[in-house]
C-alpha cells in the first residue's frame, strides 16, 4: 500500500515550523504565495476562553497568521469596537473602525452596520439595550463569535515537522541504514558516511570486555538496529554493552541502578525481535524469558519451554512467536501472547544445536549433534528433508545460517575442518576448509550481513575468514587463548565479537 502525502500538508508543516520559530515575515510570504494557510492555534480551549472573556489583545495577536472568513472577521472586529466604545476607549475604537481591513470591508458590504458604529462613536453615552437587541447580550455575542472562529481553526501537536523527521530517521536506523553513533545528514536522510560500507574482514582488536572465567559469556548478539550488544553469561546475568567503548550501558536506568536482567541458570542463547524492542533469552534449566530492552522489564516467562537446556532461540518474522532448540532433542514454537507451546518438531537423535526460520518463514532449518541438518514445514510440522553431515559419519553440526545473497542457499558449520554452502535440495554449492588435520575443526560460525564473508573459529582459537565470492581463505587471526564459545557480527558495521572460556569478549575491526 503506497502512502500519498498532500503537498498542502507539507506546506502547513513548514508554516508551523516558521510560526514556532517566530519567522513571521517568511510565514506571511509563504501563506500568500502558496494560498495555503496554517489556521492552527496552540490551545483551542484557551483561544475560545480568551474570546469569551474578552481578552481582545490576545485574540487579535492569535488570529494574525490565520486565514478566516470575512464574515467571521467582521463580526469579531465589530464586537471589539462595540466593547471599546462601552469602555469609552473612543480613540482605540475609532482606529480599529477606520483603519483595519475587516472594517473597511464592512463599510463596502454592510454600510448600515458600519454607519451604526460611527454613530455610536459620536454619542456621549452607551446603552447596551440599544446595541444588543432581540434577546442578545454581550456574553451571547462573544459566545457566538467563539463558536464561529473555533470551527475555522485546528490544533496540532507542536513541532510536527521535527517529530516526523525524527520518526523517519529512527525507522531508517531500525532498517540499518543509519548506523548509531554517526553524524546524520538530515537533508539527505542518511548517515554522513559512505552510502554502503564495503564488507571487510577483521584485522585488529578494537575493544576487550573482561568477565572472568567463572562468569564467562555463553552467548552474545547485536540488536538489528545496531544499537546494542548484549551478552548472556554462565552465571545467569544478561548485560547490555556500549560496543564502541567496551563499557556497560549506564544510560539504561535499570543497569545504572544494578538491576540487571537475570536468569536462574546459565544463559545459553539470546535473540532480538526485528524491531530491537524485545530480547529473548534461553537458559540451561530449559526456561525462556522475554525482556523489554529499554526498561529491563520481563514481559513473558516460559517456565517449561524445554526439559533440558535451551540451545537456540529466534523470533518469527512478525515477532509473535519464538522458535527454540534444546538439549532435549526437541524443536518448539512458542506463542508470545499465549505463553504456550504451539508446535513441536521431533526427529533429531541428539542435541539440537541450532534452529532458524527460512527467509520466507515457511520452513525451519535445524542442526543437530546427530550429524544431520533437517528442513521442516512450519505448517504441518513434517520433516521435508534430512541432510547428513559433510565428511561422513555422525559429525555434530554446530549451526546453520541463511545466506543474504541467495535465499535458497545456507551455510552449514559442523565439527570438522570443512564448511559448506548447501542449497535447499541438499547439494553442496561451495566448500571451505581450514586446511588443518589437527586443531582445525570448526567450533562456531557467523555470516556477514550481506553474505560476502563467512567467519569461523576453530579448535585452534584461530578465526578463519572465507570469501563466499572466491571461496578462498583470505585471512586468519588468533582471537583467544582458550576455547572459543561463539562469534557474532554487527548488523551493518564491520565489527565482530568473539567470546571464549578465557572470560573475555573481544571486538574485532578491519
Amino acid at each position: 500500500m503506497s502512502l500519498e502525502i498532500e503537498s498542502a500538508d507539507v506546506v502547513r508543516l513548514i508554516e508551523q515550523f516558521l510560526k514556532e520559530n517566530n519567522l513571521k515575515r517568511t510565514l506571511q510570504v509563504l501563506q500568500e504565495e502558496s494560498t495555503i494557510s496554517l489556521n492552527t492555534v496552540d490551545n483551542l480551549d484557551k483561544f475560545t476562553n480568551d474570546i469569551i472573556q474578552g481578552h481582545w489583545d490576545v485574540v487579535l495577536e492569535a488570529i494574525q497568521p490565520l486565514k478566516l472568513p470575512d464574515k467571521a472577521l467582521m463580526d469579531l472586529y465589530e464586537q471589539i469596537v462595540l466593547e471599546l466604545i462601552e469602555l469609552r476607549e473612543l480613540g482605540a475604537a475609532r482606529t480599529l473602525l477606520r483603519q483595519t481591513e475587516p472594517m473597511k470591508l464592512m463599510k463596502h458590504q454592510s454600510p448600515d452596520r458600519y454607519v451604526n458604529l460611527e454613530n455610536l462613536l459620536t454619542r456621549s453615552y452607551f446603552d447596551p439595550r440599544e446595541v444588543y437587541t432581540g434577546g442578545s447580550s454581550k456574553e451571547k455575542r462573544r459566545q457566538a463569535i467563539a463558536d464561529s472562529l473555533s470551527s475555522e481553526v485546528t490544533v496540532v501537536p507542536s513541532s510536527r515537522l521535527l517529530a516526523l523527521l525524527t520518526q523517519a530517521l529512527k525507522w531508517q536506523q531500525y532498517q540499518g541504514l543509519l548506523p548509531p553513533g554517526t553524524v546524520i545528514d538530515v537533508f539527505r536522510g542518511k548517515a554522513a558516511v559512505k552510502d554502503v560500507e564495503e564488507e571487510k574482514y577483521p584485522t585488529q582488536l578494537s575493544k576487550t570486555i573482561k568477565f572472568g572465567q567463572v562468569s564467562h559469556v555463553e552467548c552474545a548478539g547485536f540488536s538489528p538496529d545496531g544499537q546494542y550488544l548484549v551478552t548472556g553469561s554462565v552465571d545467569g546475568f544478561i548485560e547490555v554493552w556500549n560496543f564502541q567503548t567496551g563499557k556497560i550501558r549506564n544510560d539504561l536506568k535499570y543497569q545504572a541502578s544494578e538491576n540487571f536482567m537475570l536468569m536462574e541458570d546459565a544463559v545459553l542463547c539470546l535473540a532480538f525481535s526485528s524491531d530491537s524492542e524485545m530480547l529473548a533469552t534461553g537458559a540451561q534449566d530449559g526456561k525462556i524469558k522475554v525482556w523489554k530492552i529499554t526498561t529491563g522489564q520481563c514481559l513473558r516467562r516460559f517456565e517449561k519451554a524445554h526439559s533440558k537446556g535451551v540451545t537456540s532461540i529466534c523470533f518469527s518474522k512478525d515477532n509473535s512467536q519464538l522458535l527454540t532448540g534444546s538439549f532435549d532433542q526437541m524443536i518448539r514454537i512458542h506463542g508470545l501472547k499465549s505463553g504456550k507451546i504451539l508446535k513441536e518438531f521431533k526427529g533429531h537423535g541428539s542435541f539440537v544445536n541450532c534452529a532458524i526460520f527460512s527467509a520466507d518463514g515457511h520452513h525451519i532449518l535445524s542442526a543437530s549433534s546427530d550429524g544431520s541438518v533437517k528442513i521442516w514445514s512450519v505448517k504441518n510440522i513434517e520433516c521435508i528433508n534430512t541432510f547428513k553431515s559433510i565428511g561422513g559419519g555422525d559429525i555434530p553440526v554446530n549451526s546453520v545460517h541463511l545466506l543474504a545473497k541467495n535465499a535458497d542457499n545456507f551455510v552449514v558449520c559442523n565439527k570438522s575442518s570443512t564448511l559448506v554452502i548447501m542449497n535447499i535440495q541438499g547439494h553442496v554449492v561451495r566448500s571451505f576448509t581450514s586446511g588443518k588435520r589437527e586443531g582445525g575443526d570448526f567450533a562456531c560460525c557467523v555470516v556477514s550481513p550481506r553474505g560476502e564473508w563467512v567467519y569461523c573459529v576453530a579448535d585452534d582459537k584461530v578465526l578463519y575468514c572465507f570469501s563466499t565470492t572466491t571461496g578462498k581463505l583470505e585471512r586468519t587471526l588468533t582471537v583467544h587463548d582458550k576455547e572459543v564459545i561463539g562469534i557474532s557480527h554487527h548488523p551493518h558495521n564491520n565489527l565482530i565479537a568473539t567470546y571464549g572460556e578465557d572470560g573475555l569478549l573481544k571486538l574485532w575491526k578491519p
